[in-house]
């Protein structure tokens, strides 16, 4: 088709440029299951800065795979449902984090996995409430004690109350926030930080006076998914900024030799 000769002139400033394909440098060859990720705080450490994250690969770790891989260089936009962790088991599978367990009892052949190493259906059970703890009322004081976002990546981010993680979390529900406020956030959320740091040095004070001196949480003779998630939140505890929130764990030499002894076995796996 011909152009109109005025038409024709002002495409002229916009030419076509054609280039050749980019060569995927950066594709990773397969060697084994690898994590993905988001990255450690530390260049040299293999454990990861995301409380998520990390909780994962300390279940992995305990229960007793040590040889494989993480990677750090996948943004959550590339993982399944856009959230990091997941593990990829081979060349062309990913799975996400609440498939591991399954996959990790196949590579161990587990026949019995109902007690999940505690010593008894006890223990097991009375796990329930502590995981419900440290779910709710630690990892809302995590959150409150990380630096809010900048005022531009807050615009940026899209956010909904009702998937908004420290309103899924706290208890009592936070109140429902209307008008123009709702617009703003995370300066139209009605927060009680005190009412969390109480409900969270509680908390701490229970899990140490729990612990005691055992060697694993609820005198299991082996770790288990307690275990786990205790070492995720400890960890991100003691490496956070916030002095305040640090010094209820620090406090506590029960609990910080035990992060300490756990660190050590985690990291080794990779």
């Amino acid at each position: 088709l011909s152009l109109p000769a005025p038409l024709h002139s002002f495409f002229s400033f916009f030419p076509l440029h054609t280039h050749p394909s980019v060569p995927l440098s950066s594709k990773k060859q397969f060697t084994g299951p690898t994590l993905w990720i988001h990255p450690p705080k530390e260049p040299n450490s293999p454990l990861s800065a995301d409380v998520e994250c990390l909780k994962w690969q300390a279940y992995l770790s305990l229960r007793g795979l040590h040889t494989l891989r993480v990677r750090s260089d996948v943004s959550p936009d590339g993982a399944l449902d856009a959230r990091l962790p997941n593990l990829q088991i081979s060349e062309v599978e990913l799975i996400a984090a609440h498939l591991i367990p399954s996959w990790v009892d196949g590579q161990l052949q587990s026949v019995d996995t109902h007690l999940e190493g505690y010593k008894d259906e006890a223990a097991r059970d009375e796990s329930r409430a502590w995981v419900a703890l440290l779910e709710g009322n630690v990892h809302a004081a995590l959150l409150v004690s990380t630096p809010p976002p900048s005022y531009f990546q807050t615009l940026l981010r899209v956010r909904s109350p009702a998937t908004d993680p420290l309103q899924s979390i706290v208890t009592p529900p936070l109140p429902p926030v209307t008008g123009f406020s709702s617009l703003l956030p995370p300066w139209g959320l009605r927060i009680s930080h005190a009412t969390i740091q109480a409900q969270y040095r509680d908390a701490i004070s229970a899990l140490s006076e729990r612990l005691g001196t055992d060697k694993w949480f609820l005198g299991s003779s082996e770790p288990t998914p307690l275990d786990a998630l205790a070492f995720a939140y400890l960890h991100s505890i003691l490496n956070s900024k916030d002095q305040s929130f640090r010094i209820e764990v620090t406090r506590r030499v029960n609990l910080v030799e035990w992060e300490w002894r756990v660190r050590d076995v985690v990291r080794s796996s990779f």
